[in-house]
């Protein structure tokens, strides 16, 4: 039986991914639920911002720097694809557009790969976030506290864009009904690339945030898409709560079942998922009749 602070370590561990899960699906809901686009670039560009927060850190030594050039860089690649590509994708067929989204996640990955090479990068951890923190019942890293209060400001200022802006009212008007708001006069265009722009930041963000405790490598990107897809089912399609609750179910079924076994702990992530699709087909918080 492992020990209350083996038990407890996990559940900070849990904490950190799930938040970093809640923000990169916070952006692949807000994508889908307006603009009806499933993404399977969205882990592209999560790999997008570590990298391009890598270079920067390489370059200045700033880890402030590196996390606003990584998305940057992030949403910046999500514009260019937005308008060059995905627009022309919004009333194709579903398979279309996963079809167009994971090809230009392939494209993208080699492109990163054939400049930085296959072999791990690795992100120092900041000096602001070097040492361990004693909380009693565990000793544990400081940097991993730190990014739950990161990755917790990210959420809540993307909270305040949608509930407490007027872009926010459109983002939100158009997941419920994309008809209506364009009949009010609205450019919807220009939201819909708003929204595809935030949506890559907050995968460039996490991506590089979450450097210092992984290394960096091509690849990374795509099981963390399919964990963010995971999420945003559990939390309920274009539910930016949902994707929060989403994050946090998930984040603590993949580090308390690794604390047991790990070669288990994605096996009990779909499980989960399973369960809410039988029990609650529209997610935890999702509104029935959304897709």
């Amino acid at each position: 039986m492992p020990s209350l602070g083996l038990i407890m370590s996990q559940v900070f561990n849990g904490l950190a991914l799930g938040v970093l899960l809640s923000l990169i699906a916070a952006g692949l809901t807000i994508i889908y639920g307006t603009l009806g686009v499933i993404n399977f670039a969205h882990g592209a560009l999560f790999v997008v911002g570590a990298y391009a927060g890598f270079s920067v850190f390489t370059s200045t030594g700033s880890f402030v720097l590196s996390i606003i050039g990584g998305a940057v860089a992030a949403m910046i690649i999500g514009l260019i694809m937005e308008r060059g590509l995905i627009k022309r994708f919004y009333n194709r067929p579903v398979e279309d557009q996963i079809l167009v989204t994971f090809g230009v996640s392939i494209v993208i990955v080699e492109i990163i790969r054939a400049i930085f090479g296959g072999v791990g990068q690795r992100v120092p951890v900041p000096v602001w976030g070097e040492g361990v923190v004693d909380m009693g019942f565990v000793v544990y890293p400081l940097y991993r506290i730190q990014i739950l209060a990161i990755a917790a400001g990210a959420l809540g200022l993307c909270w305040m864009v949608l509930y407490r802006t007027r872009l926010g009212l459109i983002i939100r008007s158009g997941i419920e009904d994309a008809l209506m708001t364009r009949l009010l006069g609205i450019n919807i265009q220009r939201a819909f690339l708003i929204v595809f722009g935030v949506g890559a930041a907050a995968a460039g963000f996490a991506g590089m945030i979450y450097a210092p405790i992984v290394s960096i490598v091509p690849d990374m990107g795509f099981r963390v898409l399919i964990q963010s897809f995971v999420v945003v089912v559990l939390g309920g399609v274009g539910s930016f709560p949902g994707a929060i609750l989403g994050g946090l179910i998930a984040g603590q079924i993949l580090s308390l079942t690794s604390l047991f076994n790990p070669v288990y702990s994605d096996v009990m992530l779909f499980a989960a998922m399973a369960v809410i699709l039988i029990l609650r087909p529209q997610g935890l918080l999702g509104v029935e009749g959304r897709a």
